[in-house]
């Protein structure tokens, strides 16, 4: 089964899942935007998670997630909460997916849905820096984390 089909499938599972996850985290703004707000938000992202692995191109994220990051700078969230949603949204992804995927399958399924949202984070870190110190950043360099 193509993994996009596989997901779209379980949906309603993965926003439920993600959504519990996101309400136990306590994230201030979150909390303060409403259990319906959180849902929409989840489901964009899910979504757009959707949108990369049908196209097997990234722009469909780093696009939505350049958004995303203006607005929730804007709104006064700290990177960390909302990194924290997509961490919850690619936590009960692999979930899923470890536990029904065919085994053959699983490298390819937990490879897309990693870059995905890896690069939404790597995207989303950037803009923050970006949006915080008015400086242009190509991406985060972590050179030395491994000297």
């Amino acid at each position: 089964m193509q993994l996009e089909i596989f997901l779209k499938n379980r949906s309603d599972e993965i926003i439920s899942e993600s959504l519990r996850n996101i309400s136990r985290a306590h994230l201030h703004h979150y909390e303060e935007s409403g259990i319906l707000e959180m849902q929409n938000r989840l489901i964009a992202l899910f979504d757009h998670t959707l949108a990369c692995v049908r196209c097997r191109q990234l722009t469909p994220m780093t696009d939505y997630v350049e958004q995303v990051a203006e607005e929730r700078f804007r709104e006064g969230f700290d990177l960390s909460e909302v990194q924290t949603a997509i961490n919850v949204l690619e936590e009960t992804m692999w979930k899923v997916v470890v536990n029904e995927i065919p085994k053959e399958n699983l490298a390819e399924a937990l490879g897309l849905i990693t870059t995905i949202l890896g690069i939404a984070k790597d995207t989303l870190a950037c803009r923050y820096v970006e949006l915080a110190t008015h400086a242009r950043v190509r991406t985060l360099n972590m050179k030395e984390l491994f000297v």
